[in-house]
Order: structure tokens, then sequence, then C-alpha cells
């Protein structure tokens, strides 16, 4: 792995996605609950708090951001279909895994993305070609497209997991 930051590349934003491209998208994010789950069980309290690289979140903070994340992208897609190219408010992620909320177990964290999720591919399956098409407005990054954020998503999760199986790998768990 040359750069731990990014295990699997960095996202390149696509223009678009074929129905196909959204239907692998929505199934990465629907099994992302049970992979993060098989990732991480069997892991110590050791082995939780150890950082992803130098300078890194904790395999536990992966997690809790997760969860932090997917919540907001939840909000974000039904803003999107709710609303005429909402401006969307980003938050501190780094602060966020720190909250005091942020060091309860993984597992209730996990069972908190498994419903997160459960939701979240529910509305994702309902979804139209014209909904895929609604944007959302990021201060930072500008418009993206909800077939966009799909894509971003379901990249997001495959990252972060793979923060958390390149570690073992490294460290021979």
């Amino acid at each position: 792995m040359s750069d731990p930051r990014f295990p699997i590349g960095g996202f390149a934003r696509p223009s678009g996605l074929s129905e196909a491209e959204r239907d692998v998208a929505i199934s990465e994010i629907a099994k992302l609950p049970s992979a993060l789950e098989d990732a991480v069980t069997g892991l110590s309290e050791v082995q939780l708090v150890t950082p992803y690289r130098a300078g890194g979140w904790t395999i536990s903070q992966v997690v809790h951001h997760l969860v932090d994340s997917h919540i907001n992208s939840l909000c974000r897609f039904k803003l999107g279909l709710t609303e005429e190219s909402p401006v969307i408010r980003p938050y501190d992620e780094d602060s966020w895994v720190r909250t005091p909320d942020a060091v309860t177990s993984v597992d209730d964290a996990i069972a908190l993305l498994r419903e997160i999720h459960k939701r979240w591919v529910s509305l994702l399956r309902s979804m139209t070609d014209e909904d895929f098409e609604r944007s959302i407005v990021h201060p930072d990054s500008g418009t993206w497209t909800l077939a966009q954020l799909l894509a971003l998503y379901a990249w997001h999760g495959k990252h972060h997991l793979a923060h958390i199986t390149e570690t073992g790998k490294a460290k021979g768990w």
C-alpha cells in the first residue's frame, strides 16, 4: 500500500452513473455494515485504539466516523430529494470522532450503522433516474448530483473498511 490514507485509491467523481453502476453502488452501501462487523469482530481493545496510520484515526474512530458520515449522507439525500439544490452543511469530522458518544462500543456503532443503511438503501432503491439527477451544493466542493453522491459514499465505505482491513494485515491480526 503506497499511501495508507488512500488504501483503495482516491475518489474520482463520475459525471454520472448508469442504472447498473447505481445498482452496484447501492449494493456496496447495503453490505458495508456486515463487512465492517466482520472486519472488527474479535479485535481487542488495544487493537481498536490502534491508529490505521501515524497521525490517523484509531480503528474505533474509523467505525464511529462511518456512522457520523452516513447519518449525514442519508440527510443529504433526503434534502436533495425534497429541496431544490439545497446547500448542505459541512461538519468537522475530526471533532465529531472525539465527541463523548464516539467512545461507545464499536458493536453499538455498527448496530446503528446497520439501521441507517437499511433506511438509506430503501430510499436509494426507490429513487428514479430523475431523482439521481437532482443535486445538492456543498459549500467547499460545489454541486453534486445524487448519483455522484451515491458513487462517493459507495467509495467512502470501501475506503474506510480498507483502513481497517489493511491495518489488520500490516499488523498480522
